[in-house]
């Protein structure tokens, strides 16, 4: 096949010369002959059953060469793509230079590809260090932390309601003397300090007792999602039924039990959360040590600009999977813009901050995989899979059909080159050196 790629200096974009063979060109008439014929009416002839010679003599092949054209140009024009050895980023803009009978058809191709990776340093870099080491208030945090989920709320007779205190209250909100949807309930359990409600909404519970009535004044956030109420003076009137404050069990080894039903001391409990604490902070550590390491790389490498048509599937491709996320918990795209009173223009400019930085970040991570010749074997392959099938509840069956080997190759590939980069870096850098 004669293939000819012009770029266009400077830019992204630039100009694909392809050909069609007459044997693929036979393939697309008999192609389009065959859809057409069905809806033909021809006196002689039973509907659908005219042959191809009258066909021919009546209406002239060339009407066919539109439909016979699409029909092999999506095959045509990826073999001239993997010829060429570029890498598109959006639909071509197709046109036809000639289409003569019983020669090869010509075309071209305005192509819009991947921009231009120069690669910097990416090994041996140097990143912050990172500290692993579990200390002793770290447990007691811990510690305290399941003392509270294991609390027991308890009703304070005629006391005021403080700070960490749960209040069942009734409530109803005005804007100008007007009530809001949204604005009302009756028996809601508020745990005072949690920051749930609208901010200076809980400070002002704090003091009132069990059978009192008051007035709350409140100012909505500007960024508040319902747009009608965002900015605007609230009064809410609110009547408390009960005030309960939370009794926290003794640390005891009665505690370490319930807390933990492995141990059945608070020194084993101590321990094994000291066990949990360092593999969690090795993790972090890990994690941090690997964003820094790619970040750093990123800013190392020299990138022509990114195109738009990247930027857009990137922040569609991110849309899709934040949604099929919330389906996953039964959330439909519908009923979360409804719940969070937002649009799809709004997730959509949510997920344009950072595009062109993932962007860049896939480009130089990809052309590293490439300059260090890094591929997937069969046997990783087929652990991603199995993870997959595992992670999803999915047969492996399932996932390999969903899943081409190039989509599982890449990903893979990545993350190996994430890992590469990251184990060459040197925690020199102190955080307070900046």
């Amino acid at each position: 096949m004669s293939t000819k790629w012009e770029k266009q200096e400077g830019t992204n974009e630039g100009q694909l010369t392809f050909e069609v063979q007459p044997e693929k060109i036979k393939e697309g008439l008999d192609i389009a002959f065959n859809r057409v014929k069905k809806n033909l009416n021809v006196p002689g002839f039973r509907k659908g059953k005219v042959s191809r010679q009258v066909f021919n003599r009546m209406y002239g092949e060339e009407a066919l060469y539109e439909d016979a054209l699409n029909a092999v140009l999506p095959e045509a024009y990826a073999a001239a793509v993997a010829e060429a050895d570029i890498k598109p980023v959006d639909q071509p803009r197709i046109d036809v230079e000639s289409m003569e009978k019983d020669a090869t058809w010509v075309l071209t191709a305005k192509v819009t590809v991947e921009p231009e990776v120069t690669l910097g340093q990416y090994m041996d870099l140097e990143v912050y260090r990172q500290n692993t080491r579990v200390s002793k208030a770290d447990v007691e945090a811990e510690l305290e932390k399941r003392r509270n989920q294991l609390a027991e709320l308890v009703l304070k007779e005629d006391a005021a309601a403080e700070n960490g205190d749960t209040v069942v209250i009734d409530f109803e909100g005005k804007v100008d003397g007007v009530a809001f949807d949204g604005g009302k309930s009756e028996n809601y359990s508020l745990e005072l300090g949690s920051g749930s409600f609208i901010p200076g909404f809980e400070d002002q519970i704090v003091g009132h007792k069990a059978g009192e009535t008051f007035d709350v004044n409140v100012t909505f956030p500007e960024d508040y999602q319902a747009e009608d109420l965002a900015g605007k003076d609230a009064v809410f009137e609110v009547t408390v039924h009960e005030v309960k404050t939370k009794e926290l069990p003794e640390l005891d080894d009665e505690f370490a039990k319930d807390a933990d039903e492995d141990v059945d001391t608070l020194e084993e409990l101590k321990t094994k959360i000291t066990d949990e604490l360092k593999k969690q902070k090795v993790a972090a550590a890990k994690t941090a040590i690997q964003d820094e390491a790619v970040e750093l790389a990123v800013e190392n490498a020299t990138i022509a600009e990114i195109p738009e048509a990247m930027i857009h599937e990137d922040v569609h491709r991110q849309m899709e999977q934040y949604l099929a996320g919330m389906q996953q918990q039964g959330i439909s795209p519908e009923m979360y813009y409804q719940l969070t009173g937002t649009t799809e223009d709004d997730l959509h400019k949510q997920f344009e901050d950072g595009a062109e930085k993932r962007v860049k970040t896939n480009l130089v991570l990809e052309a590293i995989v490439k300059a260090e010749g890094i591929v997937a074997s069969e046997e990783e392959i087929a652990a991603e899979i199995k993870n997959l099938a595992g992670q999803f509840g999915m047969e492996e069956a399932a996932v390999r059909s969903a899943l081409s080997d190039d989509m599982l190759q890449h990903d893979i590939a990545v993350r190996k080159v994430v890992e590469k980069i990251a184990d060459s870096a040197k925690q020199t850098r102190k955080k307070d050196e900046e």
